[in-house]
């Protein structure tokens, strides 16, 4: 039957609209989602690591998603990572990946991207759990057990270059973060179990000067300190400076965390005994891949404490 001319202009109409809906769904449903990486100091050698191993993994699979990744000046500097993560909360991001400088402060702007819409997964520094559930939030942390880490690199120094009763010191990273804290039990856990006697404990907020600065002192006030547990690399290399100003070189023990680049000639001399190697390369990729897998609607196989395990291991002389 043919249809009478205004008949025929509105189903040309309608065909019309149809073409054009089609392709713009299709669009739609083709866009890749956006991922925002906010970090800690791009300062820190172990940042700019991880920051490189998730650019070299977007570039392999760059049909994936797109990645724009942040990182704040110093490590405490909580309030401008804030402001980062409300700048890619305006900017539409599908997914943030954070590494947050605070593990209190920050629970408020990632409720604030979840409100939004967008998926969270935390990675290197745990936001307080019990902070998140005081807020109805579930957000999956990717890490190692930095606890562990730390213990095995505390053991290693006392079979290898401790006695019984001898003392150490810790130098902490930022003391209101959740990796800092298990990092200094995990210290704590070995030297316990050892007897040696933990003479002090102090915040280098995860830098190379202030590590240098807070190692000094406590050879200082404790000149019998035989060695310093470094919750960082960065702030190992400030305490080995230490130690050499101090003229306490082999006198005095130094081990870290992270296994930086900075820290394997020192490995290698005997300047530091010993780190632990939780992959940063690979740190951000894995809080990716969760984040992706979750943009699909499938869920992330974390255990009970909705902990995404990842690796950590002892890393001494070569």
């Amino acid at each position: 039957m043919k249809l009478p001319f205004p008949g025929r202009l509105l189903a040309a109409a309608v065909l019309s609209s149809l073409t054009l809906v089609a392709p713009f769904s299709q669009a739609l449903a083709d866009e890749k989602p956006k991922v925002a990486l906010v970090m800690k100091s791009l300062a820190n050698e172990f940042f700019l690591t991880m920051e490189d191993g998730a650019k070299a993994y977007q570039k392999a699979h760059a049909g994936d998603f797109e990645l724009i990744s942040n990182g704040i000046k110093d490590e405490t500097d909580s309030s401008n990572q804030i402001r980062i993560v409300e700048q890619m909360i305006v900017s539409g991001v599908n997914a943030l990946v954070i590494a947050p400088a605070d593990s209190k402060a920050l629970v408020p702007v990632v409720k604030k991207a979840m409100d939004a819409g967008i998926t969270v997964v935390n990675i290197d520094n745990r936001l307080d759990p019990e902070v998140l559930k005081s807020k109805n939030l579930s957000v999956p942390f990717v890490g190692p057990d930095n606890r562990k880490g730390a213990r095995l690199v505390g053991e290693y120094l006392a079979k290898e270059k401790l006695k019984a009763g001898d003392q150490v010191g810790i130098i902490e990273g930022v003391s209101t973060t959740t990796n800092a804290q298990q990092r200094t039990a995990g210290f704590k856990d070995a030297m316990e179990g050892a007897q040696m006697k933990v003479v002090s404990v102090q915040s280098g907020d995860w830098e190379i000067a202030k590590g240098n600065a807070v190692a000094a002192s406590m050879l200082n006030a404790h000149p019998d300190i035989k060695a310093l547990l470094a919750g960082n690399d960065s702030m190992a290399l400030g305490a080995v400076s230490a130690v050499r100003a101090a003229g306490k070189a082999g006198q005095v023990q130094v081990v870290g965390y992270d296994n930086i680049n900075a820290i394997k000639p020192m490995l290698k001399d005997g300047r530091v005994l010993a780190t632990a190697d939780q992959y940063a390369a690979r740190q951000a990729v894995f809080g990716i891949e969760a984040a992706l897998k979750m943009l699909k609607g499938e869920k992330p196989e974390v255990d009970a404490d909705n902990v995404i395990q990842t690796p950590v291991e002892l890393v001494t002389q070569p």
